[in-house]
């Protein structure tokens, strides 16, 4: 099993601008690779992806050096400017200093909902592809129409929808989330990772059937070929352990042949990744 989508913090020493109000507070502490050696183990995982949690060049080299040392981190997806004029040496700087696998940037935060089509970042995202790199896309249901556009746009471009979009669950809201989901899945270039869907329902009170109709939806959107497992630990810790994070993927999956489980859990990740 391959988890496609965890973090690593420390409060301490950097700000997370995200991390803000007492909500938050059960995962406001330092979270180290100690602590994912002993989640993984325990839940059968046996190789990760770590993901970037803020606007940091800085972070990114961190996160590279400590996937050099650590066997369980097998890629990392880290954070350069988008629009920086030298964004193409930036990403070969990057991809020198350890396994590189992708870029990602905080979409869901910039006020303009098309601002993945502003001409300069489609610089930046064209960058990405020539330097045979994934881009994750943590975006908000609004902004799927511009994240569709980017996607057909750059067609040599793989990229990866984080969380399903975040369709809010607690709420159980539908549209425009489903619709603009299916319509990005279109694209045969865009993958999905099911994750972070704890919590985007209830923290307190969230059960599985709550998640089973979002599941449902990107599974017949994507398929199996085109999802991959991703825990959002430590975010998930507000709503749920890694362990049952990893028992209620399993379960929401029940339906699939054991290949096409294997496709979810692991072979995707390695294959869209480019893991070895």
């Amino acid at each position: 099993m391959i988890d496609a989508h965890h973090h690593l913090w420390d409060p301490s020493r950097r700000d997370y601008p995200w991390m803000t109000g007492a909500a938050l507070d059960p995962i406001r502490r330092p979270y180290t690779v100690d602590d994912l050696r002993s989640v993984t183990k325990a839940a059968g995982v046996h190789a990760t992806v770590l993901v970037q949690t803020v606007s940091s060049e800085e972070e990114t080299r961190e996160f590279l050096a400590t996937a050099r040392d650590e066997p369980v981190i097998a890629g990392v997806v880290g954070w350069v400017d988008l629009t920086a004029p030298d964004v193409a040496s930036q990403l070969a700087s990057l991809g020198e200093s350890g396994p590189l696998v992708g870029i990602r940037h905080q979409v869901e935060g910039e006020p303009d909902d098309e601002w993945l089509l502003r001409p300069d970042v489609l610089r930046g995202l064209t960058a990405i592809s020539d330097a045979g790199l994934v881009y994750d896309l943590l975006v908000t249901p609004a902004q799927l129409p511009a994240a569709a556009s980017a996607a057909a746009q750059l067609p040599e471009l793989s990229f990866v929808l984080d969380h399903a979009a975040k369709p809010s669950i607690s709420a159980g809201a539908w549209e425009p989330w489903a619709g603009a989901v299916a319509a990005l899945a279109e694209r045969e270039n865009v993958h999905c990772k099911l994750s972070g869907l704890v919590t985007e329902a209830d923290w307190a009170q969230w059960q599985v059937g709550h998640l089973q109709r979002y599941v449902e939806h990107v599974l017949d959107a994507f398929g199996p070929a085109r999802l991959l497992f991703g825990s959002d630990w430590p975010v998930c810790e507000l709503a749920a352990s890694y362990e049952v994070v990893v028992d209620t993927a399993v379960e929401l999956t029940g339906s699939l042949s054991d290949s096409e489980r294997l496709a979810v859990f692991e072979h995707n990740a390695r294959r869209v990744y480019s893991l070895s």
